[in-house]
């Protein structure tokens, strides 16, 4: 498999409310294709944060807009930009994240979780030191990351309500 360019194109969920950050690597090919973040079916993460929140899970993508502002949470990715290989995390290079910064001076937000390591990494990399706001790293809600169950996820997740 080739690397293939990748512009993230998917605009971040906020408001001037928004107080909490979640922050992924980069949306994958399926949710590329769907244009909203977390769109592979086996992904477990609108229904783990549905259940963390005691929310119904949401189906179309305004709900899940709607559920994210309602609780106050802002949701985008890492990085603009990158080489990838498919959907590959670890096959990541050449990446330019988001101006996080700019979207962190126009809400409330106090708190930044990533979702995942490779999130991690890159947030601590190229984004922290001008947030100035440490990451709480959340383990990948991905249906590849057999070694949590959702029950383990939904644990994980409940940070964000502290």
């Amino acid at each position: 498999m080739e690397y293939e360019l990748i512009v993230h194109e998917i605009p971040p969920v906020y408001d001037c409310h928004s107080r909490i950050l979640i922050l992924g690597s980069l949306p994958s090919r399926k949710s590329r294709e769907q244009g909203f973040f977390y769109g592979h079916p086996q992904n477990r993460f609108w229904p783990v944060l549905s259940a963390v929140l005691k929310e119904k899970t949401p189906v179309t993508i305004q709900d899940k807009k709607e559920m994210l502002l309602r609780n106050h949470i802002a949701l985008w990715d890492v990085i603009a930009s990158c080489e990838i290989k498919g959907s590959s995390d670890s096959s990541i290079r050449n990446a330019v994240p988001n101006n996080l910064q700019s979207l962190i001076q126009r809400t409330e937000v106090e708190r930044v979780f990533t979702v995942g390591s490779t999130a991690t990494k890159l947030y601590e990399k190229y984004c922290e030191r001008d947030t100035g706001i440490p990451a709480i790293m959340l383990p990948s809600t991905s249906g590849a990351n057999a070694r949590f169950s959702t029950e383990i996820l939904i644990k994980a997740f409940s940070a964000i309500l502290l």
